[in-house]
């Protein structure tokens, strides 16, 4: 059973900075991640929307360029490589933050960490194997769920018009 001073479970950005300032300190770390390195904001978030924010932009200023003395013409979208973008950017940041694991040998540990006992974290993979691991220090640094405000209508399909969402939010208060 291998030991370490400190187990991070999860490698968002709390978890993963966490985890490298650790081993700058001179602690033998792991982290466990049972997704993507980076946490939901690299991986399912904010990085992702901003990689198609930007090229929406793009397209934006393409087609409203003649203002400026830009003609653009045939400008278009093609949703399929603006995904495939979005996913090599997320993808990119993900392997570097495991770069940065391997330089500041710290250990990546595949799968879902449950604590098992004080000190005690076992770790198991997508396939069901488990490997138990023991440590001084455990961080808990799995994220947040996203909150759902009470606000009218909110839970209605997303295919009904905006304009019918309004009145029927208005009928629900």
């Amino acid at each position: 059973m291998d030991h370490y001073q400190l187990i991070v479970i999860g490698a968002g950005p709390g978890g993963y900075m966490a985890a490298l300032r650790a081993a700058k300190l001179g602690l033998r770390t792991a982290v466990v991640e049972s997704r993507e390195a980076g946490g939901t904001c690299l991986n399912r978030g904010c990085v992702p929307t901003k990689a198609l924010l930007h090229a929406s932009g793009i397209y934006r200023e393409a087609r409203e360029g003649a203002g400026a003395g830009v003609m653009a013409r045939d400008v278009g979208i093609d949703l399929p490589v603006m995904f495939a973008r979005q996913k090599e950017v997320s993808a990119k940041l993900s392997a570097g933050i495991e770069g940065l694991f391997k330089s500041a040998k710290i250990a990546y540990l595949q799968g879902t960490g449950q604590i098992t006992a004080p000190g005690a974290v076992r770790v198991t993979a997508a396939d069901g194997t488990a490997v138990d691991y023991t440590a001084d220090n455990i961080l808990i640094a799995t994220g947040s769920v996203p909150a759902r405000p009470p606000i009218p209508g909110l839970d209605l399909p997303a295919s009904l018009p905006a304009s019918m969402l309004f009145r029927l939010s208005w009928v629900r208060a």
